[in-house]
């Protein structure tokens, strides 16, 4: 009798212990974020960041939550992360359901990621600065960071070209010139993110 008693309690007690390990597995399944990528990301590689805010983002293996995207993409942002920058400035471009759109904060965005050398993020910037939209409207800017991009060997580059070409007609002579200067001055200061020159 003594020894079944003792059995019995064991195994209360083992699983009393083990509910614990269930519910924190159960939780990780729900949150649907594997646990190793968390961790990486808890302990600050933004790369592993970007990867869970894409999974709120997208609402892939958890509830879409731009809120928890965009905490995620900052803290990998802060650390000078061109793709979460990327992120933050579509998010705030676009919004999302429960997520105000913001064109100031997507362009500022954009800015960071520009001048981090991101082609893609050089012509929406120089797009946003021909129309007005999160910046003030500036065809010299415009230009400058169109010039930027279209110089970036890759797939959208006549694309770039195109635009740049299209703003170039709205800025004066001495503009273009001052442009250029700014942009030999940019391509010796800065390098590219997306590999050109």
């Amino acid at each position: 009798m003594r020894i079944e008693q003792n059995r019995l309690l064991f195994a209360m007690l083992l699983a009393s212990a083990m509910i614990p390990a269930f519910a924190q597995n159960a939780s990780l399944e729900v949150t649907g974020v594997d646990a190793a990528l968390l961790a990486k990301a808890n302990a600050g590689d933004g790369a592993s960041q970007v990867l869970v805010g894409d999974s709120y983002a997208a609402g892939k293996g958890v509830p879409r939550n731009s809120a928890q995207a965009v905490a995620w993409y900052a803290k990998a942002a802060a650390q000078g992360n061109v793709a979460a920058e990327l992120r933050l400035a579509a998010l705030y471009r676009d919004g999302s359901k429960g997520f105000q759109r913001d064109m100031a904060q997507a362009a500022a965005w954009y800015r960071k990621a520009a001048d981090a050398g991101d082609s893609g993020a050089q012509a929406t910037l120089g797009v946003l600065y021909s129309m007005g939209q999160g910046v003030p409207h500036n065809d010299v800017e415009a230009y400058y960071w169109l010039d930027l991009a279209a110089q970036a060997p890759g797939p959208d580059q006549g694309k770039y070209l195109a635009n740049r070409q299209l703003v170039g007609t709205r800025i004066t002579t001495d503009e273009l010139e001052a442009v250029e200067e700014r942009v030999a001055n940019w391509k010796i200061a800065k390098p590219r993110a997306d590999g050109g020159q």
